[in-house]
């Protein structure tokens, strides 16, 4: 990646100057160790008539995927593969931002102890970047940087210079210029829209980035015409982090408005009387939903394959609706943790009649699991190797075919909403996998027509507009045509 900022000058403001305020001296070719690769500042020209500073970001393809763990998301087969093969290292994204942030530090705060006056005063500047990813073409680069005093040239870089009529890319070449702003300024312009145009950043995106925003947008970005725009990409499209962005920026815009601060237009309520009700855990929403969906069913012996610790078995003897309740795994060690948490040696006869711990591996049929009403999966098939899935689809509704089936799994889309997973994790190291809401549709389908059932689904958690809800359910229903397909070859 590859961002050249240049000045003029004249001999009472000579354009070296610029070396003061980046806190480079212009004779010398610097590098800078950042997390995903290295960074170099030199000075193709420097006299006092003009003047350019680089900025070179060579950056570490292999080390980006490491720091990733090297997991792809939703089991796409050619996952892998793209972490290696893409434009990171070649197109200005949230990686030279992060570069800017780290080697332009005290430029971007306005500091400059050698010439303190130096930062506050506009001069004439120049910004170019090659390769600028521009999702939203160069009308949106325009509309970003046209209202913040610049002039802008954004250049459709072609799909292939030898294949005119493939068109344009979503690449430009950019060229700011401006004889108004300070480059403290110019500095968090870049800092905040190179990832903004990107429309993408290569870690995971927390509340802390609110604060990084908002400091780098002070001054400009609260009456920004595209700042609701600015400030949904560049958070991700986190929409709880984007309202509580955008709440502080009009709280900025009013204490601006009024001549106040922000403290004393932001005091309605006294911190240590605020209270929040603690979001109800997604493990207990999930097993709720079972619970609900498995009512509605009229099942009274129930299968839970893959029970782990027995959570789903213990809230399934607490309703004696369920007269029968089998949990089934593989490991002997969640069974014994199970047991424990059940208190099987201490149950009271009539209770202890109702459930059944036992081990069995879903990867084959069982004789065992034949005859109930209903069997759940839940967190289950994400633990499978993709291989493996199609033998438990065939255990389960092939040759258990209870009346009705739940299977639950994570929906990868919600991922980006949790603030403690890195991009591009699992959600736990055993996954092998996790969906989108369209993958798991399209195989939810093919299972439901090959094994004769009929399918609906439901969102478990809240149901984010954008990604969907961070649990996806499947309800697997035995379809009427097979009951009675079923019922003739028995009269018969």
């Amino acid at each position: 990646m590859f961002l050249t900022i240049s000045t003029s000058g004249t001999a009472a403001s000579p354009a070296t100057d610029l070396g003061f305020l980046l806190h480079k001296h212009p004779d010398n070719a610097q590098t800078f160790t950042t997390s995903h690769g290295i960074a170099h500042v030199f000075y193709p020209e420097a006299d006092p008539e003009r003047c350019t500073a680089a900025l070179l970001l060579e950056v570490d393809a292999v080390a980006l995927v490491r720091r990733g763990k090297g997991k792809g998301r939703g089991g796409a087969p050619d996952a892998a593969l793209a972490q290696y093969v893409n434009d990171r290292p070649y197109a200005a994204s949230s990686l030279l931002a992060v570069a800017i942030g780290n080697v332009f530090s005290s430029a971007m705060r306005g500091v400059c102890k050698a010439r303190p006056e130096a930062p506050a005063q506009p001069r004439p500047l120049r910004v170019e970047v090659p390769a600028l990813p521009a999702r939203g073409g160069p009308d949106l680069v325009r509309h970003l940087f046209e209202p913040l005093g610049w002039t802008v040239t954004a250049a459709p870089v072609a799909l292939d210079t030898e294949f005119p009529e493939w068109g344009d890319s979503r690449y430009v070449g950019l060229v700011l210029e401006s004889e108004a702003l300070t480059l403290s300024k110019a500095l968090r312009h870049l800092y905040v829209l190179l990832p903004v145009l990107d429309d993408a950043k290569h870690y995971w995106v927390s509340s802390e980035e609110v604060d990084k925003l908002l400091r780098a947008g002070e001054g400009w970005l609260p009456g920004h015409p595209e700042q609701k725009l600015i400030t949904s990409r560049y958070l991700s499209r986190r929409w709880s982090l984007t309202r509580q962005a955008m709440e502080r920026l009009e709280l900025v815009r009013l204490a601006e408005a009024d001549d106040s601060e922000v403290e004393e237009i932001d005091n309605a309520v006294e911190e240590e009387t605020e209270t929040e009700e603690k979001p109800t855990p997604l493990a207990v929403q999930r097993r709720d939903a079972i619970l609900d969906a498995l009512r509605r069913a009229g099942a009274a012996r129930v299968l839970d394959l893959g029970c782990g610790q027995g959570q789903l078995v213990q809230a399934l003897l607490k309703d004696p609706s369920f007269t029968e309740i089998v949990g089934v795994d593989v490991s002997m060690r969640a069974l014994t943790i199970a047991s424990r948490r059940l208190k099987l040696d201490r149950m009271g006869e009539r209770q202890a009649s109702r459930v059944k711990l036992f081990q069995g591996s879903l990867a084959y049929t069982d004789k065992r699991l034949k005859g109930y009403d209903a069997a759940v999966l839940s967190e289950v098939i994400e633990h499978l190797d993709l291989p493996r899935l199609p033998a438990l689809e065939y255990a389960v509704f092939g040759a258990a075919r209870p009346r009705t089936v739940l299977v639950t799994t994570p929906n990868v889309e919600y991922n980006v909403r949790w603030e403690s997973l890195p991009a591009g994790h699992t959600r736990h190291g055993d996954h092998r996998f996790e969906w989108t809401r369209e993958e798991f549709r399209t195989w939810a389908h093919r299972v439901a027509e090959l094994h004769g059932y009929d399918v609906d689904f439901t969102p478990v958690g809240p149901d984010d507009p954008e990604v969907g809800p961070p649990t996806q359910m499947a309800i697997f229903e035995i379809s009427t045509a097979t009951v009675s397909v079923a019922k003739e070859a028995k009269a018969a």
